[in-house]
């Protein structure tokens, strides 16, 4: 049972203010019950099994975990997909039903795992049940749903706690390379560079997907594999002021399913390049592609500053290389160069499995993710990165394609 608590607030305090307050007592109150909170996902394909294999597993690697949870309901667009995945994991119902989905009383927090053009509204039946929110990326099918997202937010007073899965950002490596950047490491910023390449659409006889559907997924490899390098180098850097963009699309038109004559058209791309300004100074690039071939999920990025540089690659996740030009150079070049930080599986209490000396893998930074959004719901606090973090990154590629189909005129963001 949960019980209410009444909080009296001075009229002089904020609306906002109260309802944080509100919520931090009601997280007290859910806490010394040890109420365990239901989890509804919607969409379950591989980001699907993902999110809900993170709940199956964080009290393995957070002991103890920041609060319990259930898997409680899962819809996906066929009934048999649903009832699968209900017996897979072992989900109290399924069905096929978003609206059907949220509206249950035992759900306290909605997964959104669906193909883009379906986030917008069940992310609007989230806020207006008011439940706790964990999206996937990105947040709607363009910049416009995703400041109608933002509006309703504010219409229905929303007092859940929401985040994006940008999981990139809670690797130790990238947690490392943040608390560097904000000890002043980079001094100020002059360029940066950065990429994410996959391979997986090399092969002109792939057939068609809801990702390279403009309809469903409103945006190729720019929305798909964009959405992380833009978060992970805008949580670094800050804000961007300007983006000019290039985008290609090689294979223009793909099998309607596997093994079909049929072809259908394909109107999405699959490598975008742009160049950005910092709203701070310094300029750089960055490279979307699911046409680069011999990659696999290659996330890169490299900063340079005048007192330090910073590189990162995901496929070598032990490592952060840091180089400080502080450093003495005499004699004989005395310890210049970039130091590889053996950052590893080094997170801060209380992950305790299976240690700091193994290697993370794609995995683990998701299940740190989902922690950092359940320890949130647990203390009452604000989740970053959040949905509107979300939405400014949705207004950073929107403004890219503007500039793509202008040629490459540069736009504000």
């Amino acid at each position: 049972m949960v019980r209410c608590t009444h909080v009296a607030v001075s009229s002089r305090v904020g609306y906002y203010e109260t309802v944080r307050v509100m919520r931090y007592f009601l997280v007290v109150e859910v806490k010394a019950v040890d109420k365990i909170l239901g989890v509804g996902i919607a969409g379950f394909g591989f980001i699907g099994k993902v999110h809900a294999y993170c709940h199956l597993n964080m009290p393995f690697f957070y002991d103890p975990p920041p609060l319990r949870t259930r898997l409680v309901g899962v819809a996906t667009s066929r009934p048999e997909t649903a009832e699968k995945a209900r017996r897979l994991l072992g989900f109290t119902f399924a069905t096929t039903d978003l609206a059907t989905l949220v509206a249950r009383d035992d759900i306290h927090i909605i997964h959104c795992c669906l193909p883009n053009h379906m986030h917008k509204p069940l992310l609007l039946e989230a806020i207006r049940h008011g439940k706790h929110i964990y999206c996937d990326k990105p947040l709607a099918f363009n910049a416009a749903e995703a400041d109608e997202i933002l509006a309703a937010m504010e219409a229905y007073n929303y007092r859940g706690v929401h985040q994006m899965t940008f999981q990139n950002r809670f690797l130790p490596a990238t947690l490392r390379a943040r608390q560097l950047v904000e000890e002043g490491l980079l001094g100020r910023v002059l360029s940066f560079r950065g990429v994410y390449l996959h391979a997986g659409y090399v092969d002109p006889a792939r057939p068609m997907s809801w990702r390279l559907d403009r309809k469903q997924g409103g945006g190729g490899a720019l929305y798909d594999l964009g959405s992380h390098i833009l978060d992970l180098l805008w949580w670094l850097l800050g804000d961007f002021a300007n983006v000019s963009a290039l985008t290609e699309t090689f294979t223009r038109e793909r099998p309607r399913r596997a093994g079909a004559r049929e072809m259908v058209p394909v109107e999405v791309d699959d490598i975008a390049l742009m160049m950005l300004r910092l709203k701070r100074g310094g300029v750089g690039t960055v490279e979307t592609s699911r046409v680069a071939t011999g990659t696999n999920d290659e996330l890169r990025f490299e900063i340079h500053g005048t007192q330090g540089a910073l590189r990162f690659n995901l496929m070598e996740p032990n490592w952060l290389e840091v180089y400080d030009q502080r450093a003495p150079e005499e004699p004989l070049g005395g310890r210049r160069g970039f130091t590889r930080i053996e950052t590893v599986q080094r997170y801060p209490p209380p992950a305790a499995f299976p240690g700091p000396k193994f290697s993370p893998g794609w995995l683990r930074a998701h299940v740190a993710c989902l922690h950092h959004f359940l320890s949130c719901i647990a203390e009452g606090k604000d989740a970053r990165p959040s949905l509107r973090d979300g939405a400014y990154v949705q207004r950073v590629m929107d403004r890219a394609y503007e500039s793509a189909a202008a040629q490459g005129r540069w736009m504000a963001v």
